[in-house]
């Protein structure tokens, strides 16, 4: 057992916690042959850069292309320049394309499976934001991915919900973007949840009705969608889309409440990943999706089962705040050297969040060298001023 720490409670109180001494999840060598599971990977800011981190945050490269690293090692493909890298939220198009050029060359290497997010962040949304200019920003992104060798996730978009003034406005930039990228991309249909901006996206508040426009969309050039991730956080408004999504095309869970159930299925087919989750339980992923692989649903679901009131509590309200929680993961089990981040979202989750978070992890098995994740728990407690 590792030593015990001192946590708070909400109001301050103290208890005493001893973390597990857990083992290590024994995850085969070789690709995942029965689901393609995406980790939508977090940036590692550099601590050391003098400039305003609200608006010229830099990456430390290094860190986090080893990180990415790490995730191919498990079998995990990389979703990059996603929410999750606080893509639009500190995290702007210019840093996107670098972030993005050295991902592409780092899968290379390893042979690793990745793809990139395109949308138009570098595009302020506004009322006189024109259709043009947001199939101009959209079509700059897709270039650039595209002549970099890489593949494409077509990001939802914050101008074009800004002016979109009905359905048919959703249907006609995207069917433009989807008649010029070069091979099938995925798209991503992110919930306000996620990002307020985005409420309304295909031009209906109304989930059933919003879900028509985009089945519209993909069924009129199925042959260069993939795939579509989305991310409601309803399992069964995935499960319907599923349902009427058209032969070849993927579903990508991005429910990262429910993603076990999804995944596995049921007899009418199954969803695959692309979840900022698995970024904060990468190994534990990699091991229950090769139990998948063999036939072992028991096993996958004694594994993942164990993640998800991790997850629910990183993703729970405000969602779009859940980043914190991933980079404090990677953190604890010292992927990075620091609990910094992007745009000073460190401070987005309270310390008993975090102290909250830290528990889980370790019931989930996901602390993976107890000691330290205990000796930084007490850094950061001690600068919450928890004595």
């Amino acid at each position: 057992m590792a030593q015990s720490i001192q946590l708070p409670r909400a109001g301050g109180a103290l208890y005493s916690y001893e973390p597990g001494r857990n083992q290590a999840f024994e995850i085969p060598k070789g690709p995942l042959k029965s689901r393609i599971a995406f980790s939508a990977a977090h940036v590692v800011a550099d601590p050391f850069a003098d400039s305003d981190p609200l608006q010229h945050s830099k990456i430390d490269f290094k860190a986090t292309m080893e990180y990415r690293h790490y995730l191919w090692s498990l079998g995990l493909s990389v979703a990059e320049a996603m929410d999750t890298a606080q893509r639009g939220m500190g995290l702007n198009w210019e840093s996107s394309k670098e972030l993005i050029r050295h991902s592409i060359v780092e899968a290379r290497s390893v042979g690793g499976n990745m793809a990139s997010g395109a949308g138009t962040d570098h595009l302020a949304p506004g009322s006189s934001v024109t259709l043009e200019q947001v199939e101009a920003a959209y079509e700059e992104q897709c270039s650039f991915i595209e002549g970099e060798g890489g593949r494409i996730i077509l990001m939802a978009s914050r101008a074009l919900a800004a002016c979109a003034r009905s359905p048919e406005d959703y249907e006609r930039v995207y069917g433009k973007m989807l008649s010029q990228v070069s091979q099938p991309v995925i798209l991503h249909w992110l919930g306000d949840m996620f990002d307020p901006a985005l409420a309304g996206y295909w031009g209906h508040r109304d989930p059933d009705a919003a879900m028509e426009v985009c089945l519209r969309i993909i069924r009129a050039s199925a042959a260069k969608v993939d795939g579509i991730k989305i991310s409601l956080l309803d399992a069964s408004k995935e499960i319907k889309m599923r349902r009427l999504l058209p032969e070849g095309v993927k579903m990508y869970t991005g429910d990262d409440f429910n993603y076990p159930e999804l995944i596995r299925g049921d007899e009418q087919g199954y969803s695959h990943a692309l979840l900022g989750i698995f970024d904060a339980i990468a190994p534990a992923a990699a091991a229950g999706l090769h139990a998948l692989d063999e036939g072992d649903t028991n096993r996958f679901h004694e594994i993942l089962d164990k993640t998800v009131p991790l997850s629910r509590h990183i993703f729970q309200t405000p969602t779009y705040a859940y980043k914190t929680g991933i980079v404090f993961m990677a953190y604890l089990n010292g992927h990075q050297s620091h609990f910094r981040m992007i745009g000073g979202a460190e401070g987005a989750r309270s310390a008993v969040h975090l102290a909250d978070l830290f528990v889980m992890a370790d019931q989930a098995g996901l602390l993976t060298n107890p000691d330290l994740a205990v000796e930084r728990m007490q850094l950061v407690l001690k600068l919450a001023g928890v004595r």
